[in-house]
């Protein structure tokens, strides 16, 4: 199972780093939350494992939307 994590987190952290290095260009710069939802999801994961923070950071960029919050929203 530990190696199952340890993939899965791996391949949210590639994911993520894919982001922000093609998309996150176009797409950044316009957070509503601190931190940003890329870093949201890195801490998330980082903090609770691959399958919860994965659900976490989904979660929040299901809020990021101009009728959502913002603010300081740590994970």
């Amino acid at each position: 199972m530990r190696i199952i994590n340890a993939i899965a987190v791996w391949l949210i952290n590639l994911m993520v780093a894919f982001y922000r290095a093609t998309l996150g260009h176009f797409m950044g710069g316009h957070c509503r939350f601190q931190p940003t939802c890329s870093q949201y999801m890195l801490d998330a994961v980082q903090k609770y494992g691959p399958w919860k923070g994965a659900f976490k950071g989904i979660k929040r960029i299901c809020r990021c939307h101009p009728f959502g919050g913002s603010g300081y929203d740590p994970p």
